[in-house]
């Protein structure tokens, strides 16, 4: 089956960790299909380039807007035609219904292909307050509106995310609109046979600091643990414009001493540091999956987190959900968790389970197989 993807960004070489959950199924994928990757704006200069058995095209696109926006998608869509002219396209995919998927939905209709449309982010939000969602971008309305109604097939990788979509997806045909978590490296993420040298209980996050993450509603819940005369350290892994923010809410609240910030951990020591942890939390107001649950989850640490993307399916066997912004509902799980770590390392056993059964990159690939033999074949 020949497979064209098109996405925003993809490794310029194997070294490189951008978007991993897709270089990790593209690898798979190209393990029995022919796999052409159209990068749209990373790698930022313009290059062909052989990667994780895949064929790649980088129209080094940048942040190309409005009318040098425009020599972008006259490219994209002359690569596809050409691509396809050399040998036709099975399936053409889109992650993200916003730029990549409208050009991937017009792409399909001018050339004959079935299209699939992947949600993978913030396409169907509008949070006014922080500025987060594609929603309140009049013109990323209308591409993601385009998309949505000309591809073929659309997927998500939560069912939170298919229950947001609903509105706009209720004219579609059901068998048309599927459930396709990304997965993760079960390899690459697996359990530790060391329990970690620290007394304290390691509560570990990872995510940029970034409004949509809410890592102040994480701090006042910290302070709430601190309250309570609980013994813990929160490990924080990420970077982002926040952070000196975030370094003053916690002195303000006087846990500064609790809160260690080690900032971005590149993405192949990620194991060692899900590892060392007791528990995981997350604080994000919205997310489409949340790829560091399930990593967390292989690495058999089970999470505390918001009842966003991927975690009120795994609760309440591997993981424990509570409302958004809440910090008092937050402080209150996570005192639960902390309160019996003999019964988390049975959550994270769990979690491991769930993640071997479900999530892992070869179900993954193995979905999107499926779905691909479904619209083409």
């Amino acid at each position: 089956m020949r497979i064209g993807l098109v996405v925003p960004g993809f490794s310029a070489n194997a070294a490189d960790w951008c978007i991993p959950a897709l270089r990790d199924l593209v690898g798979h994928l190209a393990t029995t299909d022919d796999v052409r990757v159209l990068a749209l704006r990373y790698p930022h200069r313009a290059s062909r380039y052989e990667v994780f058995g895949a064929q790649v095209t980088a129209l080094g696109g940048g942040r190309r807007r409005r009318a040098r926006a425009a020599v972008v998608w006259g490219n994209a869509l002359l690569v596809l035609a050409q691509e396809h002219r050399r040998r036709p396209f099975d399936v053409l995919h889109a992650f993200w219904a916003t730029e990549s998927g409208t050009l991937t939905a017009i792409a399909g209709r001018v050339l004959g292909v079935p299209t699939v449309v992947s949600l993978a982010g913030g396409e169907l939000v509008a949070l006014r307050d922080i500025a987060y969602g594609d929603q309140l971008v009049t013109a990323e309305r209308l591409k993601i509106a385009l998309a949505l109604r000309l591809a073929r097939d659309v997927t998500a990788g939560s069912q939170y995310l298919l229950d947001v979509a609903a509105p706009w997806l209720r004219l579609r045909p059901v068998d048309r609109v599927h459930r396709v978590p990304l997965g993760v490296d079960l390899h690459r993420f697996q359990p530790t046979v060391t329990t970690p040298a620290d007394d304290s209980p390691r509560i570990v996050h990872v995510a940029s600091l970034v409004p949509v993450k809410d890592q102040a509603t994480l701090l006042r819940a910290a302070a709430g643990l601190r309250d309570r005369g609980l013994r813990f350290s929160l490990q924080i892994a990420g970077a982002g414009r926040l952070e000196p923010e975030l370094r003053s809410l916690a002195m303000d609240l006087g846990i500064d001493r609790l809160i260690h910030f080690h900032g971005e951990i590149p993405h192949g020591e990620l194991p060692g540091f899900y590892q060392r942890g007791d528990l995981f939390v997350l604080s994000s107001r919205h997310e489409a999956q949340s790829l560091a649950v399930l990593e967390a989850a292989a690495c058999a640490v089970p999470s505390v987190g918001t009842a966003v993307g991927i975690v009120p399916e795994l609760a309440p066997a591997a993981a424990l959900a509570v409302p958004p912004r809440d910090p008092a509902a937050l402080t209150d799980a996570l005192a639960h968790a902390l309160s019996d770590l003999r019964r988390n390392r049975e959550w994270g056993s769990a979690a491991r389970w769930r993640v071997e059964a479900e999530f892992s990159v070869e179900r993954s690939a193995e979905r999107f197989r499926r779905l691909y033999h479904a619209a083409g074949w």
